[in-house]
């Protein structure tokens, strides 16, 4: 059980580094019509969307990213604590 919950962490934070740079992403023009953009616009954004939804746009500032990575860190935490319980 603790290796499943293990690689499950890990998988977590692959995705919240993969969100930090397709976040990067926006500062660089044409940055996510590249390959590696599209293919992280492809496992980000439904993952984003929701977020987007409860969290509209403040202006040209978007914090929702910031709110979907606490959530994927306290996703994290919780799988930990479960291994701790059972």
């Amino acid at each position: 059980m603790d290796i499943i919950v293990f690689y499950l962490v890990k998988a977590l934070n692959i995705y919240s580094y993969a969100l930090i740079i397709y976040i990067l992403m926006s500062w660089f023009p044409n940055a996510r019509e590249s390959a590696i953009g599209q293919f992280l616009t492809r496992i980000c954004e439904p993952y984003l969307e929701p977020f987007r939804r409860i969290i509209p746009p403040l202006g040209i500032i978007d914090i929702s990213p910031i709110v979907a990575i606490i959530a994927l860190n306290f996703a994290s935490m919780g799988l930990v604590q479960l291994t701790y319980w059972f």
